[in-house]
């Protein structure tokens, strides 16, 4: 899974396929695991919230295994069984995740191992946002299959181009260290969340594209203030980004996500922003004393989520 660290939202084709996009994302150490297993009857066993198994790969109910399964021409004889750290709905890239890890094992199964990170990002794309239509964007797909702290840039025909942000091991360290987050008690559909953005970008709202062009010029500067080592004003940055990204939707926050931010700065973060599509999840810190927001959060009733980065991306466990 991923934490989103600026630009999000301009990988939204409605966005990109006039204007570009950007985004810097990091892959933490919290995954979806896929198992992919030959059944001895003719049928597809599909397990993961829910146990299904039938005779077709139409007759399957969770749209991205259907799909994938239609894409790659697999089985019968097949059964999927799927398992998570975190669950969906709360905004650290749960189903582009998902959907990378199922790619990569139903490659595996065909013996096909020389899928590479960007062609298995892409079709990870292909099955969400083509062809299943979802209202979302490549973050998550993207930084699931390469992994580590990444920037990528997205032209208007789509193609994206990724390369390591050009960090020092202090810096990386430090990141890391001063980086909280904390969930805020709330699920939500990021499609839903995703729509009203699509709509106005695809209208071109002037409000809504003026705020995705600060967005994409924010996530520049974050990536400056990054790799020269500057973390103090990357929580600087997240603040102004949270700022920002309010403004898109009135779901994008509420009274609770207001209060637990509230009380984070009041605990010394130099800044924050919630992961994702908004409207729950997980609240991100930067913070210079993480102890003391710890507690502060804990008193809120605030769980905090321990972290690494992970700079293996999408990868075979055998």
């Amino acid at each position: 899974m991923r934490i989103s660290l600026g630009g999000g939202g301009t990988d939204l084709p409605s966005y990109y396929s006039r204007f570009g996009g950007f985004f810097i994302s990091a892959a933490i150490d919290k995954y979806v695991y896929i198992m992919v297993h030959q059944a001895w009857l003719e049928e597809y066993i599909i397990k993961y919230s829910n146990l299904e198994r039938v005779k077709e790969i139409r007759e399957i109910r969770h749209p991205i295994v259907r799909t994938a399964l239609e894409t790659l021409k697999i089985g019968p004889n097949l059964e999927i069984t799927s398992m998570a750290d975190i669950p969906a709905g709360t905004g650290l890239g749960s189903s582009g995740a998902f959907t990378t890890a199922l790619l990569k094992a139903l490659h595996a199964y065909q013996k096909n191992l020389l899928v590479g990170a960007n062609d298995l990002a892409e079709e990870a794309c292909k099955i969400e946002i083509d062809l299943l239509k979802e209202p979302i964007g490549k973050q998550d797909q993207f930084i699931s299959a390469y992994g580590g702290v990444t920037c990528f840039d997205i032209s208007s025909d789509g193609r994206v181009c990724a390369r390591p942000a050009k960090l020092s091991s202090s810096t990386l360290y430090t990141l890391e260290d001063h980086l909280a987050i904390f969930f805020t008690g709330y699920s939500r559909s990021a499609s839903e969340l995703l729509k009203d953005q699509d709509k106005k970008s695809q209208e071109m709202d002037k409000s809504m594209i003026d705020n995705l062009h600060y967005v994409k010029e924010l996530g520049f500067r974050i990536r400056e203030a990054l790799e020269s080592g500057n973390t103090h004003r990357f929580g600087e940055l997240m603040h102004e980004h949270w700022e920002h990204k309010q403004k898109r939707s009135q779901g994008m926050s509420n009274d609770r996500i207001n209060e637990l931010y509230k009380i984070g700065l009041e605990a010394g973060a130099v800044g924050g922003k919630l992961i994702g599509a908004g409207g729950g999840g997980f609240l991100m810190f930067y913070t210079e004393n993480k102890p003391h927001l710890r507690k502060a959060m804990s008193d809120a009733g605030a769980n905090e989520l321990r972290f690494r980065f992970d700079f293996e991306g999408t990868k075979l466990i055998v």
